[in-house]
């Protein structure tokens, strides 16, 4: 057995290499962006090989471990809790045909929403998919349940959901590895009334689905991810996932002996919280995101007093941490640090050199003319021009809704509609928007900021820059004569004022193409020219 110190995200995906997986599928997004590069980097040290390069968005790269998953082999597939928005067609429905090789869904969730939009809760597309989900709440534990998920997929034939958070999945400790299974051989098996959802075959299998759950309560009692801490005391605590590390602080470090149920395997076990039900007076239910079982058991339990996030015992929003829970059990927290106040804030800003900088200040100047200024922006780097100095931008709501939103806004009369999308931003989600505007010739402009990379996550690679993005424009329809090209620099800003503003007059679709690569992605290009003898 070796020991290695691990992130999170990486103790998932060495977990996923030793229990034989044949592929990794992604899209960049944190907190889950390190599980599909660490095995990109360390896959190459198999003996067999692991597919890993990245996805255009999370439903192609669902369905494509699907149909890994199909063929007999065992495929991990990865993605923010916003991702799985994305993927949720396919993820529902996989819960209906079923698998053959073992499918694990790691999803990392964003609590505090450090880099989302949201907050969402995962677990609760586990419970409407009927699908078993697993919550880890420590680095070993995520490797380990990673090879279990792998086993259980397979037992079970259904994909298997593991939940992780920012706080898990960015924090590092050790982790003890075992031994590698070897992949799954090649298997594909023709089952047209499972996987070929008609609706009498989705029927039967939905029926099948609803009489396995018994055997998922089952595994859940037995799980070793589900235990129970004894104690004494009117006092019990159900904790789940990264959770139970807050509340065994407190029990440790105030010395405190209640009783806690640890839950990190979905269906709950029930039997053992009735169990601690019938010990306890009160119980404390710390779970990290939506009150999805508190809310569950405060019907199934009715007169029991409990408490959480929905009474205002815990706060609604957030991430918990150990005074938040010790404030709920009523005790005064401890601080132990008092943090000085040394540094500023520092909001996040476009870096220095960055070519979105002279894109906006372009930007900036066209629209100066109208008296209705609105950019619809999308998620990537480009963002942070809401912020000044330029605040350029009026609306960022998930990923490809900069065209969709510019195309019904001008549908609403709304003169000029300006939309500005990523190069791998549109070809995750925008080119369906782009296709849709070009079939109802809307009056807007589509600017693609086309940094040559997924430069928000990291700079992994994207699916499209430059001449291909030209070549999609022209495919989905867009009049050759309105796809511009500009690059944005200081030196070219009149001949891009000039190309912005004609665009942006014209009365149909046009996209303009502005490119110049991420600098941070440039400098890290030459460093490793530099390694390279």
């Amino acid at each position: 057995m070796k020991r290695e110190l691990l992130l999170g995200a990486e103790a998932i995906a060495l977990g996923a290499l030793d229990a034989g997986i044949s592929g990794v599928y992604a899209y960049p997004g944190t907190p889950s962006t390190e599980i599909t590069e660490y095995i990109q980097k360390n896959s190459h040290h198999r003996s067999e090989p692991v597919r890993s390069a990245w996805s255009a968005n999370e439903k192609t790269a669902y369905e494509a471990a699907l149909g890994m998953a199909y063929a007999g082999k065992r495929s991990l597939v990865c993605m923010k809790h916003v991702g799985l928005n994305v993927a949720a067609d396919a993820f529902i429905n996989s819960a209906i045909t079923g698998v053959n090789g073992g499918l694990v869904v790691a999803v990392a969730d964003d609590p505090s929403m450090h880099s989302s939009q949201n907050e969402q809760d995962s677990r609760i597309y586990g419970k409407f998919a009927m699908l078993p989900v697993l919550e880890p709440a420590s680095q070993q534990e995520l490797y380990d349940a990673t090879r279990e998920a792998f086993d259980l997929s397979e037992s079970v034939a259904l994909p298997v959901l593991l939940r992780l958070t920012t706080r898990l999945a960015h924090s590092r400790a050790g982790v003890e590895a075992r031994a590698i299974s070897l992949q799954n051989a090649l298997n594909a098996i023709h089952a047209p009334e499972r996987f070929v959802l008609m609706p009498q075959n989705a029927r039967r299998q939905y029926n099948h689905l609803l009489a396995i759950q018994k055997r998922l309560e089952e595994y859940s009692e037995q799980s070793s991810l589900n235990r129970l801490i004894p104690g004494s005391g009117n006092i019990g605590v159900l904790a789940f996932g990264i959770a139970f590390n807050y509340v065994m602080e407190v029990r440790q470090t105030c010395s405190l002996e209640f009783p806690v149920l640890k839950i990190g395997c979905y269906p709950i076990p029930r039997k053992q919280i009735e169990a601690i039900f019938s010990n306890c007076e009160t119980l404390l239910v710390a779970e990290e995101g939506y009150p999805v079982y508190e809310e569950l058991l405060r019907g199934y339990f009715g007169g029991k007093n409990i408490r959480g996030r929905l009474d205002g015992a815990l706060p609604r929003a957030g991430e918990l941490n150990a005074d938040s829970v010790a404030k709920a059990l009523g005790i005064a927290p401890k601080k132990l640090m008092q943090v000085p106040e040394i540094v500023a804030n520092r909001p996040p800003a476009l870096c220095k050199g960055c070519g979105h900088r002279d894109l906006y200040d372009a930007l900036n100047t066209v629209m100066s003319d109208y008296e209705d200024r609105h950019v619809f922006s999308d998620i990537g780097c480009y963002t942070l021009g809401a912020l000044p100095p330029f605040n350029a931008i009026s609306t960022c709501v998930d990923m490809g809704a900069s065209i969709t939103m510019a195309k019904g806004a001008a549908d609403a009369g709304l003169r000029p509609a300006v939309a500005v999308i990523g190069d791998s931003t549109f070809t995750h989600s925008g080119m369906t928007g782009l296709l849709d505007a070009v079939n109802d010739q809307a009056p807007i402009t589509v600017i693609i900021a086309d940094n040559d990379t997924t430069a928000m996550t990291g700079g992994q690679n994207s699916s499209a820059t430059g001449s291909k993005l030209h070549a999609i424009c022209r495919g989905l329809g867009v009049d050759e004569d309105h796809i511009k090209s500009i690059v944005p620099l200081k030196s070219h800003l009149e001949e891009n004022i000039a190309i912005l503003k004609k665009e942006i007059a014209w009365a149909g679709v046009s996209v303009v193409l502005a490119y110049r690569e991420c600098i941070e992605a440039a400098a890290r290009k030459k460093r490793n020219q530099k390694k390279t003898p």
